[in-house]
C-alpha cells in the first residue's frame, strides 16, 4: 500500500524487513527507488502504480545489497540506475556462474521462495560524479558516500525536501558496517557517510530510511547523532545505550542485537591485531 510522505513522494513498505520503496512522481511517470521484497509485494506495488496512472520511467538502487537490487516484470523495463561502484559490485556478482545459488543462500528463509532473482542487479552505473538522476521529474540529487556498502548513495528530492537514505538512519537497525576483511576502516567510512548526510540535513523535511519509520525534520539529526554515538562506542569499546538493541529493542527485532554482537567481535579482533602490531619487536 502506497502512503504519501510529501507532495509527489510515496512509500511502499515490505512486511518482513520493513524495506521502504520510494516512489517519486515525475511529468510522465515515476522514479522507483529500491523496490522490494517479495513477488506479491512488488506486484501489489505495480498495481498501486497502475491505479494512480503513472508508469515506472526510471529506477534507482541506493546500494548493491540483495534487497535493494530486485525487480518485478510488472514494473516494466525502464532503465535502472545506481552509482558506478554499485553497478560494478552487482556486475561482478552476476558474472559468477553460481551467482543465483549464492544469492539465494543469502535470502531470509521466510521469503526465499517468494523472492525472485530474475531482475536481480540489472542496473546501469551512472558515470562517476553524476550529480542528478537523469529523468524528467523533480531534481533528485545523488549523495554518494562510503558508508555501509560500496557505491552507497542517498537521494535528496530537493524541491520536496525528502532524503531517501538507503541503509542509513534507521530506527530499527544499528549501523551495519561494510566487510571488515575488505575495507580498511569500515567505522571511519561510516562516520564519513554520516558527515555527508549531516551536511544536507538542513535541507531535509522528510527522511525515508531503507528500513523502518519515516520521520520529519525534527528527528533527522537525532538519528545521525544516535548512529554516530553507536559507532564511537563500538570503536572505543565503551558502554552502549542504544534503543535498537538490548531490552529496549522493538519486539520482533531483538535479532538486531546479533548484528551488533558480530560487529563488536570483529572490531575487538581488529583492535587486538593493531595492539599486537604496535608492540611487536
Amino acid at each position: 500500500m502506497l502512503k504519501h510522505v510529501a507532495q509527489g513522494v510515496l512509500v511502499h513498505q515490505s512486511e518482513l524487513l520493513q524495506n521502504n520503496t520510494v516512489v517519486i512522481e515525475g511529468q510522465t511517470g515515476v522514479l522507483l527507488v529500491d523496490p522490494g521484497l517479495t513477488r506479491s509485494e512488488m506486484a501489489c506495488l505495480a498495481d498501486d502504480l497502475r491505479q494512480i496512472g503513472l508508469p515506472v520511467v526510471a529506477g534507482f538502487s541506493t546500494h548493491p545489497d540483495w534487497d535493494h537490487v530486485l525487480w518485478h516484470p510488472d514494473l516494466g523495463d525502464a532503465p535502472r540506475y545506481g552509482t558506478a561502484r554499485c553497478a560494478a559490485v552487482v556486475r561482478d556478482v552476476r558474472s559468477q556462474p553460481d551467482w543465483r545459488d549464492r544469492a539465494a543462500e543469502g535470502l531470509p528463509p521466510e521469503i526465499a521462495e517468494e523472492t525472485s532473482l530474475d531482475g536481480y542487479g540489472l542496473i546501469t552505473g551512472l558515470p562517476a560524479g553524476t550529480a542528478q538522476i537523469p529523468w524528467d521529474g523533480p531534481d533528485v540529487r545523488i549523495v554518494e558516500h562510503p558508508a555501509h556498502a560500496p557505491g552507497h548513495a542517498a537521494l535528496l528530492v530537493e524541491e520536496r525536501g525528502v532524503l531517501v537514505a538507503g541503509d542509513m538512519l534507521s530506527d530499527l537497525f544499528v549501523p551495519m558496517l561494510d566487510d571488515f576483511e575488505k575495507t580498511a576502516d569500515p567505522i571511519e567510512e561510516y562516520l564519513v557517510g554520516l558527515r555527508v548526510l549531516d551536511d544536507v540535513a538542513g535541507d531535509v523535511a522528510v527522511l525515508v530510511p531503507g528500513h523502518g519509520s519515516v520521520c520529519g525534520a525534527d528527528q533527522v539529526r537525532a538519528r545521525i547523532d544516535l548512529d554516530r554515538a553507536y559507532l564511537h562506542a563500538l570503536r572505543d569499546g565503551t558502554a552502549l545505550d542504544d534503543p535498537r538493541i538490548g531490552p529496549s529493542a522493538k519486539p520482533g527485532w531483538e535479532w538486531v542485537n546479533d548484528i551488533h554482537e558480530g560487529q563488536a567481535q570483529s572490531v575487538a579482533r581488529r583492535r587486538e591485531r593493531a595492539e599486537h602490531a604496535d608492540h611487536a619487536p
